[in-house]
């Protein structure tokens, strides 16, 4: 049998034996309920993979004739403007639900009656004047009752260029449909005077796009669309002239050959001005007021403003101002044209008292007090 060889301890060595036993026991039981955590060797740290970058938004795609009327149409009303027997067709742009529209002033200009039809919904409606700006030959109106209108798709003409397609939609000839003119953009900030064919005043309008689109009568006013639908422009004036057929023949009618269309930029930052209910030396808010004159350059050889024309019953007849007096001040401003007086009107109201000061036929100055009256844009 084997035998084993006993070994001998003091009492001091048991107890330390013993302790030491324990501890083992201990850091067992510790280490059989928490393992350690491996550390990873450098190989098997997973490397970091950066995302790709999203796509870039893919380029916006031209619409074609159909998508564009049936994007637009809905946007426009066509106008009629009435003064007395007269009347003036155009087109007016949805600005707002509520019926905020933008326009041309000379579609509206004298006008005592002036009625919309949304081509959205075909109804009618009577329409207000809000203010205008008759130098860049904007107007601002507000259709009485309207609710629920589409609204026009708004772009920016700052970045158009040379060879841009265009379509011009508008109230063309005045037959209350909605007719697209397509075209290119032909010339940018371009100048031109603008002859009114209603009572032939004329204005030089700057600053315009120039197109070759086939805008007519009952055009103005209305939108010009950029290839994705956005109003880039407002149709303002057209040079006529005759264009020949295939076979080199005039066909006798006169058409537009060029159009001219004023920058949506500037429309809306004069759309804006009306709105805030601030005018200034060219808006004109709210009622018009009015004199009772027509009135031309004086001439050369003297300043002022030449009356050729006075209202019946109009403060001007009341002051016994005539036909062939000249005005030359207005509450102690010199008048050197009819586009000063045409300034100092532009910021009255009806009912302000004024004094002005004209030079009779025989040459005398003579000055009047007057209340201006109510009148039409």
């Amino acid at each position: 049998m084997n035998s084993a060889t006993p070994v001998r301890t003091t009492p001091n060595g048991q107890r330390v034996l013993h302790a030491l036993l324990v501890l083992v026991a201990l850091a067992a039981v510790l280490l059989a309920g928490h393992e350690l955590p491996l550390q990873p060797t450098p190989s098997q740290v997973p490397a970091t993979v950066a995302a790709p970058p999203p796509p870039p938004p893919a380029p916006p795609t031209p619409l074609g004739p159909d998508e564009l009327s049936a994007r637009i149409v809905p946007t426009v009303v066509t106008l009629t403007a009435s003064s007395g027997p007269l009347t003036t067709a155009g087109t007016g742009i949805v600005l707002s639900p509520d019926g905020l529209v933008l326009t041309n002033h000379h579609v509206v200009d004298g006008a005592d009656d002036i009625d919309a039809i949304a081509m959205a919904n075909g109804a009618g409606y009577d329409a207000d004047v809000l203010g205008y700006d008759r130098f860049r030959d904007v107007a601002v109106l507000r259709l009485r009752g309207a609710a629920g209108l589409p609204v026009a798709p708004l772009g920016q003409s700052a970045g158009l260029r040379l060879r841009d397609p265009v379509t011009a939609i508008g109230n063309a000839e005045g037959r209350g449909v909605a007719v697209s003119a397509p075209g290119f953009v032909t010339g940018t900030d371009e100048s031109v005077v603008a002859r009114n064919s209603g009572d032939g005043s004329r204005n030089r309008l700057t600053g315009m796009i120039e197109v070759d689109a086939d805008i007519r009568p009952g055009d103005s006013g209305g939108p010009l669309v950029d290839a994705f639908g956005s109003v880039v422009g407002i149709s303002t004036a057209g040079n006529t002239g005759m264009r020949p057929d295939p076979d080199g023949e005039t066909t006798g009618t006169p058409v537009p050959i060029q159009s001219y269309a004023l920058p949506i930029d500037d429309a809306l930052a004069i759309a804006d001005q009306i709105r805030s209910g601030v005018g200034t030396a060219t808006v004109h808010v709210g009622p018009t007021a009015l004199l009772g004159v027509a009135v031309t350059d004086a001439g050369r050889s003297q300043d002022g403003a030449k009356v050729v024309a006075v209202g019946v019953a109009s403060p001007a007849e009341q002051a016994e101002v005539v036909r062939g007096d000249v005005i030359v001040s207005w509450d102690g401003r010199p008048i050197r044209s009819q586009s000063d007086l045409t300034v100092e009107m532009n910021a009255r109201k009806p009912g302000d008292r004024v004094e002005i000061g004209w030079i009779d036929a025989s040459g005398q100055r003579r000055t009047a007090t007057v209340a201006l009256a109510e009148g039409t844009p």
